[in-house]
């Protein structure tokens, strides 16, 4: 009982009203894995269509009925989008090409001579891009120019569209007028982009031109351009939205407070991931929230409906979906399923799962009334009655077919506040393949649990799961608090469901757990080395164990003989399949030396040497590797090769020390003095050279070639972390106060080459301070690009410092970086 109470006295202090003046980019709501993640892309709830984290619409509506009136609280209603002239996926057609420089002032418009072009069939791709190509496209190299002609009947439309597919840049033109223009960037597949005001003028009764440039600047390229007409909807089927009055996050919640009339709606989404605990976190579920009460003394009566998209069990909208209704002892079930099951049969990035089940689920004495069908239809029946009713079950597009819940509460409601709940849940059967063999989730490792049974027994436990959950919030938020500040903890805030639910809990055919990463919309690889790395210092601090499940993959890979190479792997397969690596060019020093200087860093975490005795053979090729061609660089890349490959890289020295030190460390632990001592003296020498080669006067150098240069020396954190005593305090002090001399509005740039930057490795780098102030004045910045960046998708952890803007990454699981400087003051 005093738990309780003091809890609900938490409820008035800043830890829990300090959210509400966060404005994230975007905000987490259903985050269970990789393919199960739905978020909220703006500051309101029903100001957008929710979204899987790669963007693409994974719609989850929900809507209050208060004595007989509708208020829309979740999700935004779906425009209908009528083609005006197909894509290639929608319609085969053929156009003009060429893939030599045209006169750039006049290849895209009307009379222009393209007698020389070639033609040929739509879709446009380069040779790698073939997987994602239809049928008969055309193939360009690098750069390609194309037109098509079209003509329209009628020119009277309400918002013109582009329905495109570019990667990487492009420009498009409608009769001459510049219609779009995006660089850098690019989509990984089809997705509606806003024409400008001239360009919609511009299209006209009879015949029209399109016109566009694509340019791939790196990876796979493809180009398909169609139109379609936005048509609002109106009339009956708009509904008013409710007001959002409050919005609060913490670790575990989002919460938005609504107006609805005279009800004050909360809708809570809590994601139970509570760290040292293997089974909740592999548990596929989330729970949603409603708790509702009069503002004005009198009694009402309410309904809620919650309704999810068939999207959310599909890869895309072509696709078609089955709907399936339970009802079990106690609680109903509703499902979506995609018609055609290829159970870890798509890999790759911005995809998303087309196999298993979606879920949602309610108490029965919560549920008034369940369907299935069209939004729409859905939506136009609980604004008329109330209620909505079964529907048909046959397959139907996933675009065009929800499931819905009416829920209810037993008597009017009144200044009381009242609560009910629904369960949002996935079951994927299977969730990776390991070296050629499926691994079921961690929830049923043994595949002798249902998915029916986890749902009731989320059930069961809700109490208790909400309890923990508010203990973990707090327990987040004050140890980050503590440890770096205010803005500080906000971020870690920020980052929690992002940085855990980018992962998958699965066991080893030994039942060893596993715990694999994806890397969101970078490449797509599972278990990558170098995302576990930065990601780190979140699972050090509370649960060392899926650490060691994030490397397992990796010293499997080579202690199985599977990878041959004296350093390690930087991947073990492209997600969901993990049966080697995919990613082209291996990362010699950068990941051996993470490898290393994690298995230290978990022995201490652990307070035992075990895990690096269980894989001391393949450390020690490891760290043999590092003692030749750590030390001074080879033109080889490290984690951020996005910049490009790099020479005598200082940082990535660093790194090849710091993995030695540690290798010292464990082997003096392990009884062998002669190897330590050896290591230890090479470290020392290496570390002499180091600040020798590096040193330009007032800060250190980006490579030993460049005294002209300079970097974030990030990878030297784990110097103090490790008290591992390589390089002098002043080599830190030194690198900080110069760095406070290079930050931008939106944080220190990560090196000389460009003014881009990562998050994380501020983060680290900040952790070098010796002093509160030089900390938290590198992470001011930081916290003003987080609220302020002008992307509305889930973190990017890759942005620009001059303008806030990502370069790209986003949802990745490196964010859990942040936790680095809490990890320091625990082991201070």
């Amino acid at each position: 009982m005093t738990k309780y109470w003091s809890f609900l006295l938490l409820l008035f202090t800043p830890f829990f009203l300090f959210a509400q003046t966060l404005r994230p980019p975007a905000v987490p709501l259903i985050t269970i894995d990789p393919y199960t993640s739905v978020w909220s892309f703006g500051n309101e709830l029903n100001g957008s269509i929710t979204k899987h984290w790669t963007g693409k619409p994974h719609p989850m509506d929900g809507l209050i009925r208060v004595d007989g009136k509708t208020y829309r609280f979740m999700g935004a209603p779906a425009p209908v989008m009528k083609t005006i002239l197909p894509t290639a996926k929608q319609a085969a057609y053929t156009a003009k090409f060429t893939t030599v420089k045209p006169d750039p002032n006049w290849w895209y418009k009307e009379g222009y001579n393209v007698s020389t072009w070639k033609q040929g069939p739509a879709p446009f791709g380069t040779k790698d891009r073939n997987d994602a190509m239809l049928k008969g496209g055309t193939e360009f190299p690098q750069e390609i120019w194309y037109r098509r002609e079209f003509t329209l009947t009628a020119a009277d439309f309400e918002k013109p569209t582009l329905n495109i597919f570019h990667d990487d840049d492009v420009q498009v033109f409608i009769n001459g007028v510049p219609a779009f223009d995006c660089s850098p960037c690019y989509t990984g597949d089809y997705e509606f982009k806003p024409i400008s005001a001239s360009a919609r003028k511009a299209l006209k009764k009879g015949k029209n031109i399109l016109a566009a440039y694509c340019k791939n600047g790196a990876g796979p390229g493809y180009i398909d351009i169609g139109l379609a007409d936005e048509i609002a909807l109106k009339g009956a089927n708009v509904v008013q939205p409710a007001k959002q009055v409050a919005f609060e996050m913490t670790a575990t919640q989002t919460v938005y407070t609504f107006q609805a009339g005279p009800i004050q709606l909360k809708a809570r989404f809590v994601a139970p991931l509570i760290l040292k605990d293997l089974n909740l976190i592999s548990r596929p579920v989330n729970y949603v929230v409603y708790d509702v009460e009069s503002t004005d003394k009198q009694t009402h009566d309410v309904e809620i409906l919650n309704a999810v998209s068939g999207l959310w069990a599909v890869n895309d909208a072509s696709q078609q979906v089955v709907g399936k209704r339970e009802a079990r002892d106690d609680f109903f079930l509703l499902s979506l399923t995609n018609a055609e099951q290829k159970v870890l049969g798509r890999k790759g990035d911005d995809v998303r799962i087309d196999w298993g089940r979606a879920f949602l689920s309610a108490p029965h004495k919560f549920v008034k009334s369940s369907g299935f069908g069209p939004s729409s239809e859905l939506i136009e029946m609980f604004s008329k009655s109330g209620s909505v009713t079964a529907n048909q079950r046959d397959a139907a597009n996933a675009d065009s077919r929800s499931m819905a819940y009416v829920l209810a509460f037993d008597n009017k409601i009144g200044p009381e506040s009242k609560s009910l709940h629904a369960i949002l849940g996935y079951d994927d059967v299977y969730s990776v393949q390991y070296f050629g063999q499926n691994l079921r989730p961690w929830w049923n490792k043994d595949g002798n649990k249902t998915i029916e049974r986890e749902l009731a027994n989320a059930e069961k436990d809700f109490d208790k799961v909400m309890k923990e959950c508010e203990a973990t919030d707090e327990m987040i938020y004050q140890d980050a608090l503590k440890a770096g500040g205010k803005q500080y903890a906000e971020l870690c805030v920020l980052a929690y469901r992002q940085a855990i639910s980018a992962h998958k809990l699965v066991a080893d055919p030994s039942g060893i757990p596993l715990f694999l990463s994806k890397e969101n919309f970078s490449n797509g690889s599972i278990g990558t080395v170098d995302i576990t790395y930065p990601s780190a210092p979140l699972f050090l601090l509370y649960n060392p164990a899926l650490l060691k499940g994030m490397m397992e993959p990796i010293f499997y890979y080579s202690e199985s003989g599977k990878w041959t190479k004296p350093f390690a792997a930087h991947d073990v397969g492209t997600y969901p399949l993990a049966n080697g690596q995919t990613y082209g060019e291996d990362m010699p020093v950068e990941e051996s030396g993470n490898m290393l200087t994690l298995t230290y860093a978990i022995c201490k975490a652990e307070n035992n040497i075990e895990f690096a005795k269980k894989h001391w053979k393949v450390l020690s090729i490891w760290a043999n590797y590092l003692k030749k061609e750590g030390f001074d660089p080879a033109n080889q890349l490290c984690t951020d090769d996005f910049a490009g490959h790099l020479a005598r890289n200082a940082n990535l020295s660093i790194k090849a020390i710091m993995g030695l030190a540690s290798y010292a460390k464990m082997a003096e632990q392990l009884g062998d003095t002669k190897e330590a001592a050896e290591v230890n003296a090479l470290v020392k020498d290496f570390a002499k050279k180091w600040m020798q080669l590096a040193d330009t006067g007032d800060h250190y150098a980006l490579t030993f070639d460049n005294k002209d240069s300079w970097s974030q020396k990030y990878n030297l954190v784990w110097d103090q972390l490790l008290n591992l005593n390589v390089f002098p305090k002043t080599v830190a002090e030194k690198e900080i106060k110069y760095y406070l001399t290079k930050q931008k509005p939106f944080g220190l740039p990560l090196d000389s080459r460009k003014t881009y930057t990562k998050s994380d490795w501020i983060i680290w780098t900040a952790t070098l301070a010796s002093n509160q102030q030089d900390f938290e004045a590198l992470v001011k910045p930081v916290y003003k690009y987080a609220m302020e960046t002008p992307d509305r998708i889930p973190l990017s952890d890759w942005h620009e410092t001059v303008d806030g803007k990502s370069v790209g990454f986003r949802a990745r699981s490196v964010v859990g970086g942040y936790w680095m400087k809490v990890l320091e003051e625990r082991w201070k």
